[in-house]
């Protein structure tokens, strides 16, 4: 959104050790760490963050891993590397591998699954902890396994079958993602890029994915309360598309998109979320749940 202000305390791990040390550290100090991955769903306050901020940001690797006897090895080995596309079938990502990165990677190899992320900003570390997606499917879809730093400062790996993810929550609670091992299924090349397109398009005619937001604002409510209806058409049906706080607004293309028009500050971004919620909540009964994440200077 390019709004909030400052971290008081921001670290930079390279890798997932390094990840685990950091949350270490913070916690022995007193702090619950914030994780930062490409901010792509999340809007920060104004003013000193306290506290302790950790970026995903240099953690990018990305990588197909080796299969032994022994299991899958984390770090590849160029003597032995997976000869062919129709090996393995399976990247490894560290949690700051960005979602363009890892879906121009499958393309490339025609490995189908996560098509469905084409548009999708952020980090694959976001992604996993948030099950990021749409309609075209989600990132869980092709999770195998899930390395975590867990409640006790331990790197722990968790099966698919351990975890529960479910819409918009990728059911981790306080364990934060440090890799993840993702498994496609085959097609060609030129199937699978004509459809990471064909929903790239698609995307780009009913979302502003060309102005500063942070994604979706609101999680979709029950059907059966909104009669069928999705957050955003609810905004819309409520006269609210085009409603703006200073550079704040309510984008006229998606009812669920709220842009920075240039100089919104998060204040004005999180008095414009409250007036969509009180309006919508007033005129349709159906209360509004965040999808974004909000972090608040005093939290």
């Amino acid at each position: 959104m390019r709004v909030g202000g400052r971290a008081e305390w921001l670290l930079e791990p390279a890798n997932p050790e390094e990840l685990r040390k950091a949350v270490v550290a913070a916690r022995e100090d007193g702090f619950e760490p914030r994780i930062l991955g490409g901010g792509a769903n999340l809007i920060i306050d104004d003013g000193v963050l306290s506290g302790v901020v950790i970026t995903t940001d240099r953690m990018k690797r990305l990588f197909r891993p080796i299969v032994m006897n022994a299991g899958l090895v984390e770090e590849p080995d160029a003597r032995i590397a997976p000869a062919s596309r129709e090996d393995g079938l399976r990247f490894v990502s560290w949690a700051g591998t960005t979602h363009q990165k890892l879906l121009t990677s499958a393309s490339a190899l025609g490995w189908s699954g996560l098509e469905g992320l084409a548009g999708v900003p952020g980090h694959v570390g976001g992604g996993v902890a948030m099950n990021a997606g749409g309609k075209w499917g989600g990132m869980w879809d092709s999770v195998e396994r899930v390395l975590v730093v867990d409640e006790h400062g331990e790197l722990v790996e968790l099966q698919r079958d351990q975890c529960s993810p479910r819409y918009r929550n990728g059911g981790l609670g306080r364990k934060i993602v440090a890799s993840v091992l993702l498994k496609f299924s085959l097609d060609s090349v030129p199937a699978v890029k004509e459809r990471t397109r064909e929903f790239l398009l698609a995307k780009n005619k009913v979302q502003p994915v060309s102005l500063w937001s942070a994604g979706c604002i609101f999680k979709n409510p029950d059907p059966e309360k909104s009669g069928g209806r999705t957050a955003g058409q609810l905004v819309d049906a409520v006269g609210l598309k085009g409603t703006h706080i200073g550079d704040a607004e309510i984008t006229d293309l998606h009812g669920n998109f709220f842009v920075n028009r240039g100089h919104a500050t998060a204040s004005d971004l999180l008095a414009l979320i409250e007036r969509a919620r009180d309006v919508v909540a007033d005129r349709t009964g159906v209360v509004l749940e965040n999808e974004v994440k909000v972090w608040r200077s005093s939290d």
